[in-house]
């Protein structure tokens, strides 16, 4: 007996020793960065009224490290949370969801991508990259008791570089297809579920890939009542984490002039304007990726191929994951044939090939667009064919405007279902190469005088007698089908003809209305045919929905469960699946608003809110309505907070003269990740009573809104 006490005390010794090494372990193993060539940087900032940094620099580089230093200082957090992204090391910092991030860079080979191609990327795109790099590394040696992670800095601009490649084909739906073949399902079989908070700061809609949304507007000036041109920028992101917007304005020596918005770890602003030109994004959701089921040998080591043999490359990683107080390496397998990454389930081996693979254009690309001065400038820089997916709209000084469904689709062979899992013994559905430029469906200067998407087919864009005709695009191209009530919504409300005045614009913009020949029509339909005699707080939920007006204005006694009954059907609308049950979704909504209001009619503005620290107003605006208040947290007093819909909202303007100006708007404020800032939370007023702020976009302005505020300019 004593002797097995004192083998089991030894045996906890080992243990417990074992256990501190492994918390110790993930550290000791990184291999430290190489920081960027170093070098001076000559830069200063000057934060406005509302905290937005306007940036100078005598080069591109020397702003692109002034904009990475203000972006730290408001939200160096998730910085460091793209910045371990980068490095492989998300499962170190944020646990499980993380190590999902770091599995999905191993098995894409974007770091190999990276280092085989960073040099093919232009001289001048890399100096701004490592600029970027230097001025993370600057915050991070200024402000060691914020780091979250040790050894993550220094970083340099291969991380930076990284970065965009891992995270591109995910606002096309790369994280679907991958989690679905995870969970032993074929891509075809249902819907997947969402991902975990954190993982899902690949995805654009935060942790709900299936939610994507934005709109977007641009209208020549011969259809506008002041004669300018318009353009509105109205994205729908999550206000928090790691694809939240942040606002900038950038000035460099060498000619970029650029204001808007851009994602944490991203050295250029990503949409808004310069002096001649602008552009914003929707996402848009081609079918770019196809699924391969191999045929592999018994021992699982080969596939079959054109009726021979290839090897299965196959390798180890060890994905670091923080487990409460340890770190522990996690073994996993990662394999690759010559379709793409590999993914083996209980139902097989499935390779996957998509747009973007093994693609690194898209930095310079971004770097390009943002210093045209003119329409074909700017088109030629798009062609440069870097970013796989999503839709772009402009307008210019000159009043051009147009609409691009812009994608990298493959150049398929036809006559297969690419919307279905591939033999993958044939080379020939194998694609090599990209549809070009002409092949884009677009529409430049429509007769109608406008383009607007919402997340929707590019086949509704421009009004009757304007819109592209779908016969024209091949089947194998993958364009969606897709409308959402949204672009139902903005059709019926843009006139054809005639002067539109700017109230009317913005009324458009914030239009919380659901038409009645959209998804909903047929929902509701649904709801109120439903048989519920047996249940009177059903047929009392019931009579209140016959009285909506299907407006989440916050107006009507019916707004919140008109709202909440639309929430419940809204993504499955999306994605083209059959509804919810219309009665348990009814009882659902019923309940809970008798638990926490005892009432079925409680104003939307006691329900929807915008929350953040100490301020808690009403949220107004809907699931599917151009006024978006998409994705919401239950609290545990029954109120919903608002945590995505409308973000970053730009609009721009040119006159006949080509002067032009611009109002932006954030959700919170331009203190991301900084609630002792008094811009945490200062444009939350604004943003409530549709109001916006000025953009200082000339530097001269902006130093005197920053002297005048008393924050002067500073250097890094």
């Amino acid at each position: 007996m004593k002797w097995f006490k004192r083998i089991g005390g030894g045996l906890l010794i080992l243990l417990c020793t074992v256990a501190a090494g492994l918390a110790f372990w993930e550290p000791f193993t990184v291999t430290a960065a190489a920081p960027p060539p170093e070098r001076t940087y000559d830069v200063q900032i000057a934060r406005d009224e509302f905290g937005v940094p306007h940036v100078y620099g005598q080069s591109d580089a020397d702003t692109a490290y002034g904009l990475a230093y203000a972006h730290a200082e408001d939200d160096f957090p998730v910085l460091q949370e793209v910045v371990a992204m980068t490095r492989g090391r998300a499962g170190a910092m944020l646990g499980q969801d993380g190590a999902a991030i770091d599995f999905a860079a191993h098995m894409l080979n974007v770091r190999d991508t990276v280092d085989r191609k960073y040099k093919e990327i232009p001289a001048d795109v890399r100096l701004v990259l490592d600029g970027y790099a230097a001025g993370l590394n600057h915050y991070a040696d200024k402000h060691p008791d914020e780091l979250r992670l040790s050894g993550l800095f220094p970083v340099n601009g291969k991380d930076i570089a990284t970065g965009f490649v891992l995270r591109a084909p995910f606002f096309y739906g790369l994280n679907n297809t991958i989690e679905k073949l995870v969970k032993d399902e074929e891509p075809t079989d249902r819907p997947v579920e969402k991902l975990g908070k954190k993982a899902a700061m690949l995805s654009p809609t935060g942790s709900d890939p299936e939610m994507n949304g934005s709109n977007a507007w641009a209208v020549a000036p011969q259809r506008m009542s002041d004669g300018k041109t318009w353009l509105i920028s109205n994205s729908h992101q999550p206000y928090e984490g790691g694809v939240a917007w942040y606002e900038a304005v950038i000035h460099s020596g060498e000619g970029l002039n650029m204001a808007g918005a851009l994602f944490p770890g991203s050295p250029f602003v990503l949409l808004g304007h310069n002096r001649d030109l602008g552009w914003t994004n929707t996402v848009n959701q081609p079918d770019l990726i196809d699924v391969y089921k191999l045929e592999m040998n018994e021992a699982g080591t080969h596939y079959q191929i054109d009726g021979k043999w290839e090897k299965l490359d196959t390798k180890r990683i060890w994905l670091p994951v923080k487990m409460g107080p340890f770190t522990l390496p996690v073994p996993r397998q990662i394999y690759r044939s010559k379709h793409g990454p590999v993914i083996k389930n209980a139902k097989g081996a499935f390779a996957i090939r998509y747009a973007g693979m093994d693609n690194i254009k898209a930095l310079e690309q971004y770097f390009r667009v943002q210093k045209a001065t003119n329409h074909g400038e700017w088109e030629k820089a798009m062609q440069i064919g870097g970013t796989p997916a999503t839709n772009f709209i402009y307008a210019d000084k000159s009043g051009t405007i147009a609409y691009y469904y812009y994608a990298l689709h493959p150049d398929r062979k036809p006559g297969f279902d690419y919307n279905r899992t591939l033999p993958g013994n044939r080379s020939d559905l194998i694609w090599t190469e990209t549809r070009s430029w002409d092949a884009i469906p677009k529409i430049v200067n429509p007769r109608s005088g406008f383009v607007i998407n919402a997340n929707n087919t590019p086949f509704l864009a421009a009004g009757k007698g304007s819109e592209l005709d779908r016969s024209d695009f091949p089947q194998e191209m993958g364009i969606e089908a897709r409308t959402t009530n949204r672009i139902i919504r903005a059709l019926e409300l843009m006139p054809l003809n005639g002067k539109i005045t700017p109230d009317a614009l913005m009324a458009m913009k914030y239009d919380t209305g659901y038409s009645k020949v959209s998804f909903v029509g047929g929902w509701m339909q649904q709801l109120l045919s439903v048989n519920v005699s047996d249940d009177p707080q059903l047929q009392s939920a019931q009579d209140l929905l016959r009285q909506w007006d299907w407006n989440s204005d916050g107006n009507h006694k019916a707004d919140t469960i008109g709202e909440a009954m639309v929430h419940m059907a809204a993504r499955d609308a999306y994605n083209g699946r059959k509804l919810p049950d219309p009665r348990s979704s009814l009882k659902e909504v019923s309940d809970h608003l008798m638990t926490h209001f005892g009432r079925l009619d409680p104003p939307l503005g006691d329900v929807q809110r915008l929350i953040r620290g100490k301020v808690n107003m009403p949220a107004f605006g809907g699931t599917d309505t151009l006024r978006a208040a998409t994705i919401w947290d239950p609290q545990d007093n029954g109120q919903m907070r608002v945590r995505h819909g409308d973000s970053f909202i730009m609009l721009v303007t040119w006159d006949s003269n080509g002067k032009v100006e611009s109002r932006s708007l954030q959700p919170y404020g331009a203190a991301t990740n900084r609630p002792a800032s008094p811009h945490y939370t200062d444009q939350m007023q604004l943003f409530s009573q549709k109001r916006y702020k000025p953009v200082h976009f000339a530097w001269e302005d902006a130093v005197a809104q920053a002297k005048k505020s008393g924050k002067g300019v500073y250097r890094p």
